[in-house]
């Protein structure tokens, strides 16, 4: 065996593309220093580089708007967090769904009981995909926001997005996506989709490193400040400056993880331009010559490659644990779409043992629990075994690993 057979990428994605780990190490130790403060070459350079990581995430994700609202935090639930906390208010009412994570669960929580926030909570089917017509049944004249998490962590069910854009839109409530698990995997166009608040994290299928995430605020969308404090403008003034990214971006930003973005954005464009993706994608889009595509257009194609191959591990996983006797599989079935995630449980063994025993036994690094996601389990009736076991490949997962995976879990059954 392996010493790790590594299923938990919907954790965090490991390892990262080379070029994360060599630009990071490169770049801290040549310009690591405070950006946006002084006028000296090196923070002009550091300055630079952030600067460019917006522009290529806002085309990486659709938007056309000014790079300046690619806004740098922590993680997404600190973005989720900032977007939440400063867009709603007494009185307002949002429509979220059974399917999220705590990092919107828990802020909503406490906006209803801190705030006076009322929130419609949408139910889902046993395959994890939210009711539509429940949402359009749910809106009010207060609606403020539908939020949505456009894939799940438990189940790696997709969210229709463009229906329920759509359904948003014309409710003239803002759309706020929890990409968590989505971003980097399925091509996400905000401006297409009318989305008005996208949160992301990098290190996931961005292939960032942990620390660093962000959200993008389209036009007209205006977020109250999250945090106050140094920005390196308009220092005079006794409050935070309303410009962006400066009205949510406090004191010194995590500069190691945006160059780990920056890396991970140009390895997927040159992913894109290889000539197997190339290949794959010329009778669709009409291009030939890969030296000439934008950033956009050959993240769209390295995102095609990546979930193809993700798709087809899935797949194979799913074939795979359904057929072991005494195994229990949630999760979409047939054509449905769904991420690399899958939940599943060995009889009754408490799925938590189970991890344990796969991790101590076959080396098998899977995630196993509630998975931050309360309600999902509570929906699937998962809870009273203290959840599921997931196992979540990713685009560097080899064949020799999922077969090594179905062994462990097979003999487990057994």
């Amino acid at each position: 065996m392996k010493e790790h057979y590594y299923f938990d990428n919907a954790s965090t994605s490991w390892p990262k593309p080379e070029p994360v780990y060599r630009f990071m190490d490169e770049f801290f130790r040549s310009y690591g220093v405070n950006p946006g403060r002084s006028g000296h070459s090196l923070a002009v350079e550091s300055e630079r580089m952030i600067f460019e990581t917006r522009r290529l995430l806002a085309q990486f994700f659709g938007f056309a708007g000014d790079p300046m609202r690619v806004v740098f935090t922590q993680n997404v639930t600190d973005s989720l967090n900032l977007a939440l906390f400063g867009l709603l208010d007494a009185g307002d009412h949002v429509i979220t769904t059974c399917m999220e994570h705590n990092s919107v669960l828990r802020p909503l929580y406490h906006l209803e009981r801190d705030r006076g926030v009322r929130v419609s909570r949408i139910g889902a089917d046993d395959e994890g995909f939210v009711d539509l017509d429940a949402i359009r049944a749910a809106l009010r004249p207060a609606t403020k926001a539908v939020v949505i998490n456009h894939g799940s962590n438990v189940l790696g069910s997709v969210q229709n997005l463009e229906a329920i854009s759509a359904i948003a839109r014309k409710a003239q409530a803002i759309l706020i996506v929890d990409s968590a698990q989505s971003a980097g995997v399925l091509p996400i166009d905000m401006d297409d989709l009318g989305i008005g608040v996208l949160c992301f994290t990098g290190h996931k299928g961005l292939f960032g490193p942990m620390g660093v995430g962000g959200m993008i605020v389209a036009e007209g969308v205006d977020i109250r400040h999250g945090r106050v404090g140094g920005t390196g403008v308009d220092s005079i003034s006794a409050f935070q400056p309303d410009t962006w990214p400066h009205r949510l971006e406090a004191g010194t930003g995590p500069l190691p993880g945006i160059a780990g973005l920056n890396a991970a954005q140009k390895w997927f464009a040159a992913l894109g331009r290889s000539v197997e993706c190339t290949a794959d994608s010329e009778a669709k889009d009409g291009e030939s010559d890969a030296e000439t595509l934008d950033h956009a257009l050959a993240c769209r194609r390295a995102l095609a490659r990546i979930e193809a191959v993700e798709v087809e591990h899935i797949r194979r996983l799913r074939e795979g644990l359904e057929a072991i006797d005494g195994v229990i599989v949630y999760g979409p079935r047939g054509n449905r779409p769904q991420l690399a995630t899958l939940a599943f449980n060995i009889g009754s063994i408490p799925a938590d043992q189970a991890g344990e025993m796969l991790d101590a036994d076959y080396h098998l690094c899977v995630r196993a629990g509630l998975h931050c996601a309360p309600l999902v389990h509570e929906h699937l009736g998962t809870a009273k075994i203290r959840g599921a076991v997931r196992i979540s490949p990713g685009y560097f997962t080899e064949a020799d690993e999922i077969e090594h995976a179905l062994t462990a879990i097979a003999e487990l059954a057994r």
